[in-house]
Formats: C-alpha cells, structure tokens, sequence
C-alpha cells in the first residue's frame, strides 16, 4: 500500500472513483482511492440506476447532462460495459400546477440546448403504453433518460481512473483522520497510516463517521428507500423495444423496465429515516427487511395508473438506504474551517449527478474554482447552526416531497422556526408571513387580519400580492421598515485591512465614514461576492452581503487570509433595521438629538437612536431615500420603539421581502444569486462600473476582469417590460428574439409601484446595445406562453437617482 499521496478519497462507491476518474482526467495522477470493503459497498450497489436530466436548478441539469454524456466515453476508454439503456422517459403532470413546472422547466431547457419535449396524453400512450392516461394534462419527454448497471459503471470509472495513475486499495478501513501543522493530513488505516496534501469525504452512508474523524458534522441523513422487480410482463417482453421510464410524480413512482418485467419505486410519505445514531462499521452488501406495508398506498395507485402490475408476480424487493442532504442536493467542495479537507458526499442521484460532482471537485481542486455556479450542492451553503436534530426532518421533507411540485415562492415547513430574531414574536404578533434563508426566519409580508396567514404556493401571483402591493405603496409613499438580519456582515480589523481588502475586492475601499459598493471576484473574474464596504476608522471596515452566502464569504477570506488583519463573522452579533422612503429623513432625525439630518449618500455615521447605540449607513437598496441602522440584537427591540414611536406621525409601516424584491425592480437592482453569481461576470451584469480598474493593487481577479474590459463581455444584463398576464417571470425562462432564443432571465417580478411586469436577462451584447438607441421588442416564454416584452433603459423610479442621493 501507498504511504503518500497527494488526494485520499475515502470511500469507493460511484462517486468516491468518479473523483478519482477526474482528478487523472484533469492532470493529478499521485491519487487513491481507500475502501473499508468492496467497490459498490454501501448505496451503490442496490441503486436502481436510473439516471435523467430534469432538475429545478439549471447547473445541477447541466451536470446532469455531462454525467449522462460521459458514460460512452468511460466504455471507450475503458473497454468496459456500463450497461446503458438510453430508452427516453416521460414525467407525468396530472394537475395544471404540475403542468405548469414541467412548462417552465422545457423552457429552461430551450436555452440549456436539452431536447426535451412537451408531449400529450395521446402521445404518452404511444410512447409509454402501459400508462393510464386518465386525468393526465401532458408531459415532459427526455430522450436521455435511461439506465444502468450501477456496479459496472463504477467500475469502469474505478479502471479509467487505474489508467490515468490512480491507486485503488480495498478492503482498507480508515480509522483516523489526523491534520498536521502544514495543513496535509494522516489518515489512519488498518493497514498503516498514509500522509496526504488533500483528503476527500465520500463516504456515501458513513460520510457521517468520516466526518467526525475530521472534528465536522456533515449535514445528511439516510433513508429506506424501496424498489420492486416484478415477474415477465407480457406487455413488455412482447415489446419490439425497450419500454420508456415513467415518473408519475402523483404516484410518488418511477417505473422501467427490467429484463422481461418492470421496475417500480416509490418516495412514500410513510418513510423511515435510517440509522438515526450512525451507520454501523459492518453494514455493506445487506439490504434492509422488506416492508411492503409503509408502501401499500403507493402501490395500490402504481395499480391504477400502469394496470399491467396487477396481474405481475413480484420477483425481488429491494430495501435500502440512501443518503440525502435537508435540501436533496449534494454536498460538495472545500469544507468550511479546515484546510485540504473536501466533501463528496449526499449525492443521493449518483448515476445522474455522480459524473458532474466528480468534475466540478476535480477543478475545484486543481484550478481553484469550477466552470460554473455550484452553489446548489456547495457543502458551504449549510453554516455552523446546523445540527442532526435540524438535518433529519428536513431530509423526511425532502423524501417526501422528492416528487412534490416545486414552487418559486413555497415554504416548506419542517424544522421551523429555528432561528429567530429578537424581533421574531413582536413580527409575528403583526401577521408576519414566514420565510426562511439560512435557518433564519424571515419576514415575507404583513398579512392584515382578513388576510391569510399564509402564501399560496404559485407559478403565478399569489395571495400575497394586495399585502405586497400595499407594503411597497407605504415606502414609496410615506416610509417603510424592515429588519436587516438577512445581510450577512463581516467585522475586518488589524493594521493591513485596508491593503487586504484593496486586494480582497476589485472595487475602490473607501475612507474613513464612506460606504462603497464593490464586486469580489475569483481568479477567473467571475463574480463571487457583492459586498457593501464602510470604512468604520483607519484600521476596522465592516462588509455586508447576502446572509445566506456566510459560510462561503468565510472560506474564500480564510483561504485568502494575511498577517496582521482580522476577519470576524458578525452577521448574528449586528442587527438593525432599514428605514426607506421620502419620509425616512425625517423619522430619523425625530429620533435622535445626534447631527444626522445632513448625511449624504454613502455617508456613515455613529449616532445614539433613542437609548441605542448605532451606526447608520445612508444607503438603502429599495432605491428611494433610505437609511440601514445597525445595532446590538440585545437593543434592538428598544430602536424599534423609538423608530415606530417616532415614525407614527409619517405613517411608517413595517414590510417584508417579498415588497423588497418588488422595490428593487423600479431600479433594475440586481439579487444575488440571481443576477450576480459565479455564473455571471462583472462585464457582462455592469459591476464593472463598480470595478476600481486604477488602483495600483494586483486584486483578486484582475488580470480576467481588464481582459473583459478590453474585449467586451459577449453578453448583457438588461431589463425589460413584460406583457404578462397572471404570472410574471422567475428566473432562467427564455428569450426569443427575430425568432429563436437569444438569452435567458436572472430573475423578474412585478412593480407594484410602476404597475409593470419586469423581467431582468442576458442577452448578447451587440442586441443590447443596439437597443439603447433603438426599440428592441422580444418574447420571454413564461409558462409556455409567448409574452411579448420590450427592452428599457430608464429606471422606472428616479431615473437619474436624484431621490437615493438627495
């Protein structure tokens, strides 16, 4: 056995020797892979090995895609069968809800270049003639669904990877993983101690146990999960080919043929989390007991909707675990807090995402960053809130749900509320509406007492659009409140601040008092933060961006860490709120005997708020007047009272996010996550405005931003107004332009203030600015429908700024 290596991934199911495959693919052939039994030990080797490209997040399709592509080149490389059946499927829609995410996901597709279709019942019959098409709207058919066998495909990435220079050492059980001073690692076998630079988590059901070994919590849960091989099917050996798979989401199903029979699964709602203390050390090859009961329900449906199943014997129950994150979504990259140590791990869908994690580990790994946004399965998008008693009934949720309608505005329920603010009880006294965003609790709207307390889960407008509507009528009108708890912020300290942030950030560090906007960028020039700077005094700045990015702003500043400067996470240690509106100047003063009435635009100031200590920020981003008061969470109830108190005779009314992502609109702000991504580059969404291209610090990402700069971006963010009728766009739908797509949406809504409905896309450069001496009319497909949309290049609210900046 090897004693050094430069990577020891642990673990050897499908996606532990795909991280082996592409690590040699990429160039790193000092790799091993170490396996406490058998290749396929654990999930992998009862998986049913179904594989398909549908998936709500569009990098997460794409991936999907690759790893689909990539198993004709594993058999060419390799020599070896992966037992592919490329047979199409069909996904089932059985209510216009369900209808209407399968319309909106072919449109994501459009742009994405996946050839999948919108077929109807009739249709279906043809393609899939063992359904029941009644009660049935329409499906989606993906001509790259299919399966495998998962034990030959694992290993014929376990062979390609042995041809590009990897080891593989089997039956070799990691005891220890031990970090030395240097930051590389001694991880402890049975068989002696091998000493690594890089360590990789994935170990599928005992990702948990190497975890621990590490001092981390990973955040996943298994599950039994169930699958049943019928009897020969006449219906189906008499087939001239092979039968099509079906997910019959209202059933809870998915269904393929198996030899001269059929395979069935079901997500039921009666689930069992599985090895709730840990996963035993000698679990491998076994399965669980059968338990036909907790799936009665599913398959008394399956009956009704494939009649074929009936009459068939069943040949083989297969009961195993699988693992899940809360969210579904695998758990990958660089852990937070430790150094060299990555995870692999959560990938539920292994022979549909299992290619796609293991390219996107690999060039994390040797180029330090990915060809794409992989914030959907980052293992930073969990902070250190999480715990076990969190993570298992979300993971419930999300089996149960794995087959739900997934909605651009739904709330899932489980685990919550879990954190909450000082203000969470006097909110919700109000008729706050509940969101959530990193665990947090956060206001959506104010319901008022006729109203619902809860949000219609929707494609369209939903029942919170009068409260939203009122909401942004009180902050354009008179002056709103909202809580600031959902900005993550960042205390940096120490005599080199400003030189760390100079290098940090591509934009300009302001001087002491001021406030700047600036991108942070990657090596690449992608866009990975969207920070607001204020200069607090010569040697202390503090940062704020999106709450929810937390763990993965930490990372990135501990990976770039320097002497003599002190980074600080105080996103739960500062609180405040934000006050906006053409009344906002006037509340504030009334509050205060401090000099605030003349601050200016990105002014910063420290004033006394009734009895609290605060700092107010002049900057808000509803794009009216505004102001962002922070101060101790242990004093924020008695600012709110002064800040009400005082606001009553300028009508001031709290408002909630839904009526922020509204506001932003009538300025075309742009959202992370939306807008700004590691997807997206500076040139092409105008941060480079924000860009300091004249400072004379080599900052991070640079050299890629002045070659945007001199070339031009290829593509640009632009806004347009949508002729919509009850719903508007979200993200990702298509836009045509003379006849053929030509870019995609980041995000849209309505303007409650302009009566509009925007949406915000990339489009190409030269259409864009063409269009800003020229009318340019397009169609933006929101639930299959052509919406005819015309570009804009005026704010819809103070075009010039004049109301920001008075």
């Amino acid at each position: 056995m090897k004693t050094t290596t430069r990577v020891a991934v642990i673990g050897g199911g499908v996606v532990g020797c795909s991280v082996l495959y592409h690590l040699t693919k990429l160039g790193w052939s000092d790799v091993m892979l170490i396996e406490r039994s058998e290749l396929t030990s654990g999930s992998t080797w009862h998986a049913a090995g179904g594989f398909h490209t549908l998936n709500g997040d569009t990098n997460m399709a794409a991936l999907q895609g690759y790893t689909i592509k990539l198993y004709k080149e594993l058999e060419e490389i390799t020599g070896m069968s992966c037992g592919l059946h490329h047979v199409g499927g069909v996904t089932l829609a059985d209510n216009q809800d369900r209808f209407d995410m399968l319309l909106a996901e072919r449109a994501k597709h459009r742009y994405m270049g996946l050839d999948t279709h919108i077929v109807t019942p009739d249709e279906i019959k043809k393609i899939a003639p063992i359904t029941n098409t009644d009660g049935i709207l329409g499906a989606l058919y993906d001509p790259l669904d299919g399966h495998l066998d998962p034990s030959g495909t694992t290993h014929a990435y376990a062979k390609a990877a042995r041809m590009g220079g990897a080891s593989i050492e089997t039956h070799c059980k990691v005891i220890e993983t031990n970090q030395r001073p240097d930051g590389t690692w001694d991880v402890v076998t049975d068989k002696g101690t091998i000493h690594a630079e890089h360590v990789v988590n994935a170990g599928g059901l005992w990702a948990r146990e190497v975890g621990a070994m590490a001092g981390i919590y990973v955040p996943l849960h298994p599950m039994e999960h169930q699958y049943i091989v019928t009897d020969d099917i006449a219906e189906i050996y008499e087939r001239d080919e092979e039968h099509p798979h079906v997910m019959d989401p209202a059933g809870e199903s998915y269904l393929r043929q198996e030899g001269r029979g059929l395979c069935i699964g079901f997500y039921e709602q009666p689930c069992k989390p599985w090895a709730v203390d840990g996963t035993p050390w000698d679990f491998g090859h076994e399965l669980l007991p059968d338990n036909l009961d907790k799936i009665e329900d599913s398959i008394e449906f399956a009956y009704r909707r494939f009649p074929v199943l009936e009459a068939a014997g069943v040949k083989s129950v297969i009961h195993g675990p699988f693992t899940f994150a809360s969210d579904g979504n695998p758990l990958v990259g660089p852990v937070p807090g430790l150094r060299n140590y990555w995870s692999a791990c959560g990938v539920m869908a292994g022979f549909s995402q299992g290619g796609g994690v293991g390219l996107m580990l690999a060039q994390w790994m040797i180029e330090g960053e990915c060809e794409r946004d992989v914030t959907a399965m980052d293992v930073a998008r969990f902070g250190d809130w999480i715990t076990p008693g969190y993570t298992r009934p979300k993971v419930i949720e999300n089996y149960q749900k794995r087959f739900s309608v997934a909605y651009p505005n739904e709330e899932l329920p489980a685990a919550r509320p879990f954190r909450q603010t000082p203000m969470y009880d006097v909110f919700d006294k109000m008729g706050a509406v509940w969101g959530q965003q990193y665990g947090l609790e956060v206001v959506n709207y104010f319901a008022e007492e006729d109203e619902p307390r809860y949000e219609t889960p929707s494609f369209r407008r939903s029942n919170a659009w009068e409260a939203t509507a009122r909401e942004v009528r009180a902050v354009r009108e008179s002056v709103g409140i909202n809580e600031v708890h959902n900005f993550g912020k960042y205390l940096v300290t120490g005599p080199n601040a400003r030189g760390w942030l100079d290098r940090i950030m591509a934009g300009r560090i302001p001087r002491p008092g001021r406030v700047s906007l600036t991108p942070m960028l990657s090596p690449k020039g992608r866009l990975i933060g969207d920070f607001t700077v204020s200069c607090l005094g010569a040697e202390a700045f503090q940062l704020t961006a999106s709450y929810g990015a937390q763990a993965y702003h930490m990372r990135w500043f501990q990976m770039n860490e320097a002497e003599d400067v002190a980074v600080e996470n105080i996103s739960d240690r500062l609180n405040g709120f934000q006050i906006a509106g053409p009344w906002a100047r006037e509340v504030l003063v009334a509050c205060t005997r401090d000099k605030v009435g003349d601050m200016k635009f990105m002014d910063l100031r420290h004033a006394t708020i009734g009895m609290v200590d605060c700092l107010i920020q002049r900057v808000s981003y509803t794009g009216d007047l505004g102001y962002e008061i922070y101060c101790d969470p242990m004093s924020q109830r008695a600012l709110w009272d002064v800040l009400m108190r005082e606001g009553h005779a300028y009508d001031i009314q709290p408002f909630g996010m839904r009526a922020m992502m509204s506001l932003r609109l009538d300025r075309f702000f742009g959202s992370w996550l939306s807008e700004f991504s590691p997807d997206y580059t500076p040139g092409e969404t105008r941060m480079d405005r924000f860009i300091r291209f004249d400072k004379t610090t080599d900052f991070i990402g640079r050299a890629a931003a002045s070659a945007e700069r001199e070339s031009g971006s290829e593509r640009k963010l632009v806004a347009f107004e949508v002729d919509a009728l009850d719903a508007d766009a979200h993200g990702y739908e298509p836009i045509w332009i003379d006849g053929k797509v030509q870019g995609f949406c980041t995000s849209g809504g309505y303007s409650h203030h302009a009566k509009k409905s925007i949406a915000l896309g990339l489009i190409p450069r030269d259409l864009a600015e063409a269009a800003e001496y020229s009318t340019l009319t397009a169609k933006i497909e929101i639930l299959g429908q052509m919406r005819p949309a015309t570009l804009i290049s005026d704010p819809l609210l103070d075009p010039e700024g004049d109301h920001m900046r008075s």
